[in-house]
């Protein structure tokens, strides 16, 4: 079992006494003070460390589900009743969202509270940290962390306001896009020089060097989309930084799936950053957990993966998401679930006993309540049979079993409860590859001898035994990163600047550009009067 505390420095109680609430700014009430603590490089890491546990808290549920359930990768209706829950997941899909949707709403506290957090544990160190390059250091890196989170917020939100002041408890109004772009740009170049040059273990879970390379490309590539003026030679140039570093390498198609695995982690060769999920480390006022396996395994299959619970299952793929994995010698293929379904054995048929109205609520047959039995069979087509209105498929072992099933992030048989194992990429050496491709194709300058095509066969090399491609369209790129970030909510940020967020899917026709942001959250215009809507909403 992986140890959150060995990489991260976070003790509980330390937590609790510097957390920091959803306002961004909020003042230390406790007996803990600059002149009593910190005084030393112990008490130093303990002040750093609740940002990361408030990193941790949503970077799993609100963000992924506003970053996956607004595209074709997923969808999550309700089953009977289940997992309605006051459409809020009906409204990711629908795009027809609101001020008040709750995974809107936490996705902002969220973000809000790891950019006062940050604020907090800065003002903190900077006044009681003696000079030096460790203090250089710890600071660059908890900056790199608030832009990342600035990164997240100005994307999803648009203009957003910038408060990076501890102890100014004035209402900030929203900063232009363009104006957070910059703030992110020059945070990020201003930490390069003092953040850490070594990857592995040491640096696992905080941003080191190569991170803040990786998120200036990932800023480049989409500064068409945030500012209007396109940076594809800035993007090429941050990747090649990673790149020239020669501490990464892609994973092989042999490991590509244990990159997921519950025991993956600072070994990853492709992690630049990534956050640790450890159940036994989650701590007041976060919420800090990875249930991916809650959510994706289906409830027959509880006994093939070993887990100690019964999944809930609600979450599906779409046909039209799932038709980009058509490489029968991908690898990637490995991480759905479809079709007819088998023990780890292979041949064992995973059986299911019920009756024959359990399997079917809509059999009409005298005999209802007579016992059946049948083979899973996972069904492509999410058809809401119950109720549409209600995004309903119904409570029976048809509806259940609708929709392939992704697990990726491999079911955690060792936790004894539904938090995984598993740590989270955020950015990996493969998108920092097919970001330089991508920038060349949209009219960047070739380096290092790398052509657009050369780098997309370097990552699909390591991913099928099919024949290199011969050419690369940018549509072709926009369907290799889906096959390869599928689940790792960075599809959402792909849709919008390769124009599909207004596509059709599933159940979902809106075409709306006005939601390619979201809408400020009702809660957080209460708390900042000087906040205002975004357009259309």
């Amino acid at each position: 079992m992986k140890n959150i505390v060995k990489y991260l420095g976070l003790p509980i109680l330390m937590v609790g006494f510097l957390w920091s609430c959803d306002n961004l700014d909020v003042p230390i009430t406790t007996q803990l003070t600059p002149d009593v603590f910190p005084q030393n490089s112990t008490q130093y890491i303990q002040t750093a460390g609740p940002v990361y546990a408030a990193f941790r808290g949503e970077f799993s549920f609100s963000y992924w589900f506003t970053q996956s359930l607004s595209t074709d990768e997923s969808i999550m209706p309700a089953r009977g009743g289940n997992w309605y829950d006051n459409q809020g997941y009906r409204m990711l899909h629908y795009h027809d969202w609101t001020a008040d949707n709750g995974n809107i709403s936490s996705l902002w506290d969220w973000s809000s509270k790891v950019i006062g957090t940050s604020n907090q544990a800065v003002s903190i160190l900077e006044k009681t940290m003696p000079e030096g390059a460790d203090k250089a250091t710890m600071i660059a890196e908890l900056k790199t962390m608030r832009a990342i989170s600035y990164f997240i917020m100005m994307d999803s939100y648009g203009n957003v306001p910038l408060d990076t002041v501890y102890g100014d408890f004035s209402a900030h109004p929203k900063s232009d896009r363009k104006v957070v772009f910059n703030f992110i740009e020059r945070e990020l170049k201003k930490a390069l020089p003092n953040l850490n040059p070594a990857a592995g273990i040491t640096t696992y879970g905080r941003p080191n060097k190569q991170t803040a390379n990786a998120l200036l490309a990932k800023l480049y590539l989409n500064a068409d989309v945030y500012t209007g003026t396109p940076r594809y030679n800035d993007c090429i140039a941050a990747c090649d930084g990673v790149i020239n570093s020669g501490l990464y390498a892609i994973e092989p198609r042999t490991t590509y799936l244990q990159m997921f695995y519950p025991t993956n982690g600072p070994l990853m060769k492709e992690f630049i950053f990534a956050v640790p999920y450890d159940p036994s480390a989650v701590t007041v006022g976060y919420n800090g957990q990875m249930y991916h396996a809650r959510y994706d395994v289906p409830r027959s299959e509880r006994a093939k993966f070993g887990i100690p619970f019964t999944p809930s299952a609600p979450r599906s793929t779409l046909p039209e998401f799932y038709a980009y994995f058509d490489d029968v010698n991908d690898i990637r293929n490995k991480q759905w679930l479809t079709g007819l379904q088998f023990m780890n054995d292979g041949v064992t048929p995973v059986m299911v006993n019920t009756t024959k109205k359990g399997y079917d609520q809509f059999y009409t047959g005298s005999d209802g309540s007579a016992a059946y039995s049948y083979q899973v069979n996972l069904t492509p087509n999410i058809v809401l049979r119950q109720n549409p209105a209600l995004f309903d498929c119904g409570n029976d072992e048809i509806a259940w079993n609708m929709g392939y099933r992704n697990i990726k992030f491999y079911p955690d048989a060792t936790s004894t409860s539904r938090n995984q194992n598993n740590d989270v990429p955020f950015l990996r050496y493969s998108d920092v590859i097919l970001m330089k491709a991508e920038a060349i194709l949209r009219g960047g300058n070739e380096t290092l001898g790398q052509s657009a095509l050369s780098l997309v066969n370097m990552v699909r090399a390591n991913r099928s035994t099919s024949a290199p491609w011969s050419g690369v369209t940018l549509e072709d790129l926009y369907k290799e990163r889906a096959r390869e970030f599928a689940q790792e909510a960075w599809h959402r940020n792909d849709m919008i600047r390769f124009g599909k967020y207004e596509g059709q899917w599933g159940f979902k026709t809106n075409s709306d550009v006005y939601r390619r942001i979201f809408p400020i959250p009702t809660n957080a215009l209460v708390l900042n009067p000087a906040l205002t809507q975004n357009d259309g909403y």
